[in-house]
């Protein structure tokens, strides 16, 4: 299972390529996008295993119906002139599943995928996934309003082993900046508190963050709360 197709997907499937001969080739995977804003798709059109015809992908959306469909906003960002190839380019069996944020799906078996609608502009969706017993969400991008939790991330994340959460702003960049679409860690905190999350991960990090300053989040978030993480690239995290 993948969430979203960024600039990072490209490299995820780099590495996918490097693996043992039988692996990139024989792919059955599911991405499961946020929503579809230029960074959380743009990376799609490079993902290698894409171009292997004994590929299966399959590609779950939750925030467009009914004004349009995940497999239509795809096609329009990989047609000229804005792209040089069409999404027709995939060689994989690439299949596409609209659903509404809020519905529960059963991707494969064994495996419990919850939703959320999230609040972002032209919508979002959050995720709950839930196999073997335990659960990790996954909540970007979404704007919290203040002193009022979102109920519908607090019932997405209760009792969750690992919640990655839209973290971009610290409170003093957040002010002023009301219907961007984004939170920030202190919120992404107190809605772990309040739900009885287990680990908290600071993710989504606003682009003029350098490491100093992730690093000082990083140490003050932890002793608020031990044992949350600073999301990195490569990161590993195991409930």
């Amino acid at each position: 299972m993948m969430f979203d197709a960024g600039t990072g997907f490209r490299y995820l499937g780099n590495s996918l390529m490097a693996q043992p001969l039988s692996l990139p080739s024989n792919l059955d995977a599911d991405l499961f996008l946020t929503h579809t804003h230029f960074d959380h798709v743009c990376g799609l059109p490079f993902f290698k295993p894409a171009f292997l015809p004994t590929n299966r992908f399959r590609i779950f959306a939750g925030h467009l119906l009914p004004d349009t469909t995940v497999r239509r906003v795809l096609q329009d960002m990989m047609m000229a002139p804005l792209f040089p190839v069409p999404l027709q380019i995939f060689e994989a069996e690439v299949t596409f599943h609209d659903f509404y944020a809020g519905e529960t799906l059963t991707p494969r078996e064994g495996i419990t995928v919850r939703t959320a609608p999230l609040n972002h502009p032209n919508g979002a969706t959050g995720y709950r996934i839930e196999y073997g017993g335990r659960s990790i969400c996954y909540l970007t991008d979404t704007e919290h309003i203040i002193e009022q939790p979102d109920e519908n991330i607090l019932e997405l994340i209760e009792g969750a082993d690992i919640v990655i959460y839209d973290s971009m702003y610290t409170d003093t960049e957040f002010t002023g900046r009301a219907g961007w679409g984004h939170s920030t860690w202190t919120e992404g905190m107190r809605l772990c508190e309040q739900a009885g999350a287990k680990q908290f991960v600071i993710f989504h990090h606003h682009p003029e963050h350098d490491d100093d300053l992730l690093d000082q989040i990083g140490c003050e978030a932890a002793e608020l709360r031990p044992g949350t993480v600073v999301a990195s690239e490569g990161m590993v995290l195991r409930p």
